[in-house]
């Protein structure tokens, strides 16, 4: 008999899976044919997949189905370049969660990976961690980046473990939904979940001080249950680089939310807000009602920057 589960950890050719009926997690074997599969990624399966299983005379589960999905979220394999890799699948909304020191965290990556969000239609909520630790600067930085993103479109909140400052925001939009936790290694991310529910337990670790990036704690995204929240997050492996996948160029400025608001007053409907005459992009940043670090992003993306991934 099949049973329904939700895949809450994925290595590849196995995954934990629990199981709907009673939340027990199974190991299941993934079959190579999944490999072979529609969308061309280095992970046939990933954590948030509803899929069926069936167990054998010996007790093994394997993976029979795998639901169609109802989103996901990508990044470029490391490895393979041209393949993608599903970070996440079935996705309510993605928090990303940032820091300005002890590790910083670039506006390029910010707004990689924003635009990853708008692309697949996911909501993004910023979370600004470790505020304690801030200096002058960087709270001159954290009011300067807040408004930028508040002015795009997006929830911002501000939080401190340490000083139990901001939690509540956040557990509240975490309250029955399943959501991706995006960003560095070192940001806080487990102990800000395990600050909100203590249940989840998720291990949190140091802050190497020699690059000053976070140690790779999670080397597997993974999803778990929060029991006195009663949502479930997906805590995913440190991102080094968030690469955009697939994107034309003249797509990526319509996931930046405030240059799109202003796409139908440019003089052609295929502006691509660099040179054109008569943009309305290019007019709101010669007016200040743009921020220029928002729009050095999107140029970066449309010439593959490096540094930006």
């Amino acid at each position: 008999m099949e049973k329904h589960g939700v895949v809450v950890k994925s290595t590849g050719s196995s995954s934990e899976v629990r199981l709907t009926e009673d939340g027990t997690i199974v190991n299941a074997r993934v079959p190579g044919k999944f490999r072979m599969q529609g969308l061309r990624s280095t992970n046939p399966v990933a954590v948030g997949d509803e899929v069926m299983l069936t167990q054998n005379d010996r007790g093994e589960w394997r993976v029979e189905t795998i639901a169609e999905r109802r989103n996901y979220l990508v990044r470029k394999s490391v490895n393979l370049s041209h393949h993608k890799h599903v970070i996440a699948a079935n996705i309510d909304q993605a928090m990303l969660v940032v820091t300005l020191e002890q590790p910083p965290t670039s506006t390029g990556f910010m707004d990689r990976f924003l635009v990853t969000c708008e692309a697949y239609r996911i909501p993004a909520i910023i979370v600004f961690n470790k505020v304690d630790v801030y200096s002058e600067e960087s709270l001159d930085e954290l009011e300067f980046r807040a408004t930028v993103y508040k002015n795009a479109g997006y929830e911002v909140l501000i939080t401190s473990v340490e000083d139990r400052f901001g939690l509540e925001e956040v557990a509240e939009r975490l309250r029955g939904n399943v959501t991706l936790l995006g960003g560095h290694s070192g940001v806080g991310k487990s102990s800000l979940i395990n600050a909100i529910d203590p249940a989840a337990n998720l291990r949190t670790g140091d802050i190497s001080a020699v690059h000053r990036k976070g140690q790779h704690t999670t080397t597997f995204a993974q999803m778990f249950f929060l029991p006195e929240n009663g949502g479930a997050v997906i805590d995913s492996p440190g991102i080094k680089g968030f690469g955009l996948i697939d994107m034309d160029e003249r797509e990526i400025g319509d996931y930046f939310p405030e240059f799109f608001a202003l796409k139908a007053e440019c003089q052609f409907h295929n502006c691509t807000h660099r040179n054109e005459p008569k943009c309305a992009v290019l007019a709101a940043l010669e007016n200040h009602e743009l921020a220029f670090t928002r729009y050095e992003s999107y140029l970066s993306m449309l010439e593959n920057d490096e540094n930006y991934r």
